[in-house]
């Protein structure tokens, strides 16, 4: 078959997204790629697509055994003979594995790095032709990145050993640093480099002040009502309260961390992904390999570990293209937290790690669009307005002319030497009299006690503001300020000071998010719900999740076009002539039943 007619008969789509086509004719030339593609972007027919029409295998290298076992079983529902090799299988599926792979009929053969290593995987791919080795989530190859893993760095000698295998190497998040190391560790030309981008139009970015996060995570929960999401938290603690609490209030939840037992932090994922439970509350620990297309929503409870963590965290909503709401509830109050347990670290990764939470304090903090401040980061400009965040729908207030409380701000930091951070200077502009003020003899300046008219947040929301339009700048470390520039002709008069409000923080609305009846826009819904109860009724009987029968995108489809025989069934999105022979007519016969009593 060609790349089109695999495009269509096996995995059922009409057209290829992003740079798909390209990177695809790329690879089917035997040229070395890297590809950059957001998840959910369809990074995998990549090399998927490739490995149908090469005679020989293609390896899949993955960290994560659910994300083999997840891509296999999909693969398995299409008609694609795949299979993985890892410590799950137990031992005699996993020689009959082997005999699938001797004989050549398998096409795809998905390996953990530490697998791969092997001498008897070794041996075996000796004795089969290998015409790709595909490496998922590479960054993990650059120290550079997020997520480095050392043995990432072996597949560079198991490469040279594949002679003529051509090499594909993915991922969703790797800065311009990451990526020229990448393309530096496996000899990738940077022609052979594609850049998706980073856009993921269909994810409605929401940053909401954190000052009831129990409420608001309920507010959220039920403008999603029965709909898959994610909640992340920052410690297991967290995650285990806010389970308990929205369990106690009938929300069909789970927790998900490392401190639970292996068998039971398998068991509530598999029921998530199955959709017996809605929502799982987790730590990062979840989710790398979870290819589950309908979340509807991941919410933020606390701040992610970095710009590229939170991008790839968001990316596990909307994977199926449908509409999905992100929500991060933020404190800059939070910082602090994470300033101390960043303290312990050693030099070289204290500098990053707050060099990282700058990045994510100025993204919460930003009054500019979400969209644009995040592809930013990722070297890739963006329209001012997305119109698809909580900045866009609801533009921050006309600023006020704060001048006067600017430079009793910046006058306090240049007379206590700018050697003192913001809640030092506060203290001072607030008269307190606390040991180091009067130790260090900061009572007898002038500016001390002239800022008692403002309370301590308002003065507290004055010196990030400074920092944020550059009159202040604030070392990463200690926190320490000290004046920029154009600090002095706003002291001496010559400039004004326009800022946000300084009162305290908004109680954090939710800007218009996604609802369920857009998702379904012109399909029956009745008809959605009756196909959906089929959907899980099959899955059931087959162990599988929903999802891997058919995509929700698939099922309004069906609820629109009302398709009434083959012909039209498989013009369905997503419906190959695998998914027709499996379970067309049982979908035909509830679709045809359905329209004949709408018109009785």
């Amino acid at each position: 078959m060609t790349r089109d007619e695999v495009l269509r008969n096996v995995f059922g789509y009409e057209t290829f997204r992003l740079d798909q086509q390209r990177i695809i004719d790329n690879v089917l030339a035997k040229r070395d790629t890297l590809v950059i593609m957001p998840t959910g972007g369809g990074k995998s027919l990549c090399y998927q697509i490739p490995a149908l029409i090469f005679e020989g295998l293609t390896v899949v290298v993955s960290p994560l055994i659910s994300l083999m076992q997840d891509q296999v079983s999909q693969l398995n529902q299409l008609g694609v003979s795949a299979v993985c090799l890892n410590s799950s299988l137990g031992l005699d599926e996993y020689e009959m594995n082997l005999l699938e792979i001797r004989s050549g009929k398998v096409k795809l053969l998905y390996l953990a790095p530490e697998t791969l290593f092997l001498e008897r995987t070794q041996r075996l791919l000796g004795q089969v032709p290998v015409d790709c080795l595909t490496i998922d989530e590479a960054h993990c190859i650059s120290d550079w990145g997020h997520d480095f893993r050392p043995e990432y760095r072996k597949l560079i000698e198991v490469r040279r050993r594949l002679k003529g295998a051509v090499t594909v190497a993915l991922t969703a998040t790797a800065t311009e640093r990451v990526r020229a190391d990448i393309r530096e560790q496996l000899s990738i030309g940077a022609g052979d480099e594609f850049i998706a981008s980073f856009d993921r139009k269909n994810l409605f970015l929401n940053v909401m002040h954190k000052d009831n996060p129990q409420s608001q995570v309920i507010g959220i929960l039920r403008e999603h009502a029965e709909e898959s999401g994610i909640i992340y938290c920052y410690s297991r603690n967290q995650v285990d309260e806010l389970a308990h609490f929205l369990h106690s209030r009938g929300f069909s939840v789970k927790p998900y961390h490392a401190g639970l037992a292996d068998d039971t932090r398998a068991n509530n994922q598999r029921l998530f992904i199955r959709d017996d439970v809605q929502i799982i509350v987790a730590t990062v620990a979840f989710g790398m390999g979870i290819n589950k297309p309908n979340v509807r929503f991941v919410i933020h409870h606390d701040l992610p570990k970095n710009i590229e963590s939170y991008y790839q965290e968001i990316g596990r909503a909307g994977r199926d293209g449908l509409k999905a709401d992100c929500y991060l509830l933020y404190s800059h109050g939070e910082t602090n937290k994470i300033k101390f347990f960043i303290a312990q670290k050693d030099d070289e990764e204290k500098r990053v790690a707050l060099s990282q939470l700058a990045t994510l304090v100025n993204y919460a903090e930003s009054e500019v669009c979400r969209r644009k401040t995040l592809l930013q980061y990722f070297g890739e400009e963006a329209a001012d307005r997305c119109n698809a965040c909580d900045i866009c729908l609801n533009p921050p207030k006309e600023k006020t002319d704060f001048t006067v409380a600017a430079q009793k701000f910046l006058s306090c930091v240049k007379r206590t030497g700018e050697r003192f951070g913001t809640t030092y200077v506060v203290d001072v502009l607030r008269g307190a009299k606390t040991q180091k003020i009067l130790a260090n003899g900061h009572d007898s300046l002038s500016t001390y006690g002239i800022g008692h008219d403002l309370s301590k947040t308002a003065w507290q929301a004055m010196g990030r503001q400074l920092v944020q339009q550059g009159f202040l700048k604030q070392e990463a470390e200690f926190g320490t300020l000290a004046l920029t520039p154009l600090a002095i002709p706003l002291l001496k008069g010559e400039t004004a000071f326009f800022g946000k409000t300084l009162a305290p923080e908004s109680s954090g609305k939710i800007a218009a998010p996604a609802k369920k009846r857009e998702l379904l826009a012109n399909a029956n819904a009745e008809l959605f719900e009756i196909l959906r109860r089929k959907r899980k009724e099959l899955a059931d009987e087959q162990n599988l999740a929903p999802y891997m029968i058919f995509s929700d995108k698939s099922l309004i489809d069906m609820s629109t076009r009302l398709p009434r025989n083959r012909a039209e069934f498989l013009e369905v999105h997503g419906v190959g002539e695998a998914k027709w022979q499996r379970y067309g007519e049982q979908f035909l016969f509830l679709i045809n039943n359905y329209t004949e009593n709408q018109t009785v």
